[in-house]
Order: structure tokens, then C-alpha cells, then sequence
């Protein structure tokens, strides 16, 4: 059959194809060439890890497991590669072989080493590329991250509390707790500087009820001082401003003279200082400070007691109606 003009194009792009899918199954037989027991292609996968050479191994140990799935080597090389991502920066992939070796291997000897790394990964994950070479407050990001690492350590510890890896565990649940209360109070930051008293004063109160312990329970304190005092509730403020003095006498929204420092000015950048970032205009206001006093009376209640009685009218005669008012 002979082909025409406009058919060896499409011929010729089939063949490179089928040329190319025989030079890749090449590429992967010679890439195990030699290798043909299971031992064979551990050790192999074992001493790239141990050489860190991290992609190579994952693809060693995906290998072994391709072929050996029930070998007596499979059970290693499924933990192992958890490690292997972890240090392949595969944060992603590190959780997903942790649980898919926690959910196969239950009873192992090694499935709390799988939730610790399933933790510390999550733990690594938060931190982000970045952060490397930039000093980021770690306080101010998404806390997702953070309570997955902080939820897994906590089932490491309540499974396995004899486990080596315990110690660790604990001391980074530690600080992440720390960094939790910490994000707590920039949002309740947040809304004071937005005047959302009600949810400032709610984020406070979660600190102080929940993160016992922490250093961020101070500013929780200072918090509801200051939103219960934005909104006029100075019986409430006054017992909060004692809970503080009491408990945190340094705190710096408290001044030489014991007296509570409130805020005056907020975070309300100009159109031109956003246009020019940041190098024209103004990036804060001074607003009318809010009621710092509880009122004397209801607002009703000054409502009523500023109307005054309507006075008695004293009866007009007949001759004062008829001439309009001008005789009585």
C-alpha cells in the first residue's frame, strides 16, 4: 500500500512514539539492571537513601514493592520511604505513606516512628520554602498545618508514650502550641483594630480558657480588658484589668501608675499609601475613642427622663375662642 504526501507525517510521528516508549522501558530495565531478589533491590534503595540520594530511592523502594508486595522486605521499604519523602522535601507524600503504612501494619514495631514522621512532616510543612531565608513570623500563617503536626504528636503520645520519640514530640507540641495561642492573639488584634469588639473580646476569652500555661494568655487578658472598656462594660474591664495586675504585672499595656494603656490609633492604610506601598501617606488613624464608662442610665431609660410632662392647659372662655386669643 503506498502511502501519500499527507499520511508520513502521522506515520512518522507513530513511530517516534512507539520508539520512544521502547527507549523509556529500556531506561527502567537498565536502570535495575543486575538486580533480581528482593535483598538486592533494598540494599540498593538503602545505600541511595544512606547516600542522599532521596528521588533514586523512592524509586528503588516503589520498585521492590512493585514486585515483592508481600516479600519479607516490603513492610521496611514501605517505612523507609516515608523518610525518604520527608527528606525529599515531599511533605505530601511523606503523610500519605505514613498513614498507608499505619493503616497496613498496625501491630509493626514501627508504626509510632510512622505517626511521628506523619507529625513532623505536617510540622515541616507549615513552615514553608521561604522561611529558610526570611525571618517569618511563624504566628501570623494559616495554622491548618499546625494543628495536624499538634493532633499527631498528641496520638503519638496517647498510643505510644514509652515511644524514643516521645520526648521530641512533646517538646515541639510545646511550641506549636505556643504559636497557636500566638495566632489567636493577632486576630483578636485584628478585630480591635477594626472595632469588632465582640469577636476581639471572644478570641481573648478562648486564649485564656484554652491555652493555659502559654505565653500568649497575658495579651489574651489584656484583650478583654480593653474590648470590655471599648464597649462600655468597666465592671467586667475592672475584674479583667485585676486578673492581670494579679497575674502579669509587667505586662506592658500596663503603665508605672497601674493604670491600663489603651489604644488610640488603628491600622486603617490610605488609598495612597496602598498605591505607592507604603512610601506616601499615612497607614494609621486616631478615631474617636470608644464609651470607656458604663452609661448612668439605660438608653431608654435617658429617652424617657428627657421628655418632660406635658403642662396642664387651663380652660379657655367662650369669648377668648371666638376671638382667637386676643380677649379673654
Amino acid at each position: 500500500m503506498k502511502l501519500s504526501i499527507f499520511q508520513l507525517p502521522i506515520v512518522a510521528i507513530l513511530l517516534l512514539l512507539l520508539s520512544g516508549c521502547s527507549l523509556f522501558d529500556g531506561e527502567e530495565e537498565d536502570e535495575f539492571a543486575g538486580l533480581s531478589t528482593e535483598e538486592q533491590f533494598y540494599q540498593r534503595a538503602l545505600g541511595q537513601l544512606n547516600g542522599q540520594n532521596f528521588r533514586g530511592s523512592i524509586t528503588t523502594y516503589q520498585a521492590l514493592e512493585s514486585r515483592f508486595p508481600f516479600g519479607r522486605f516490603a513492610a521496611q521499604a514501605q517505612i523507609e520511604i516515608v523518610y525518604a519523602y520527608y527528606r525529599n522535601q515531599d511533605m505530601e507524600a511523606a503523610r500519605a505513606a505514613a498513614d498507608r503504612f499505619i493503616r497496613l501494619h498496625p501491630d509493626n514495631e514501627n508504626v509510632d516512628y510512622a505517626y511521628y514522621m506523619k507529625g513532623l512532616a505536617s510540622f515541616e510543612d507549615g513552615s514553608g520554602f521561604f522561611s529558610r531565608f526570611l525571618p517569618i513570623d511563624h504566628t501570623k500563617r494559616d495554622p491548618g498545618r499546625a494543628q495536624e503536626s499538634f493532633s499527631d504528636f498528641a496520638q503519638l503520645l496517647a498510643l505510644y508514650p514509652d515511644s524514643p520519640y516521645a520526648a521530641d514530640a512533646r517538646s515541639r507540641m510545646v511550641y506549636l502550641r505556643n504559636n497557636l495561642a500566638a495566632y489567636e492573639i493577632h486576630v483578636a488584634n485584628y478585630y480591635l483594630e477594626r472595632l469588632a469588639y465582640i469577636a476581639a473580646l471572644r478570641r481573648g476569652q478562648y486564649v485564656v480558657e484554652n491555652f493555659q500555661g502559654t505565653p500568649a494568655v497575658a495579651d489574651g487578658v489584656a484583650i478583654m480588658v480593653e474590648a470590655y472598656l471599648r464597649m462600655g462594660l468597666s465592671d467586667l474591664a475592672d475584674t479583667s484589668l485585676a486578673l492581670l495586675k494579679e497575674n502579669y504585672p509587667a505586662h506592658a499595656s500596663i503603665d508605672n501608675n497601674d493604670d491600663f494603656i489603651i489604644r488610640t490609633e488603628i491600622t486603617n492604610p490610605s488609598l495612597l499609601y496602598t498605591v505607592t506601598f507604603g512610601l506616601l501617606g499615612d497607614n494609621a488613624i486616631e478615631p474617636p475613642l470608644a464609651p470607656t464608662g458604663r452609661p448612668r442610665t439605660s438608653g431608654s431609660q435617658e429617652i424617657i427622663n428627657a421628655q418632660t410632662e406635658p403642662e396642664e392647659t387651663a380652660s379657655r372662655s367662650w369669648l377668648n375662642i371666638i376671638s382667637l386669643g386676643v380677649l379673654n
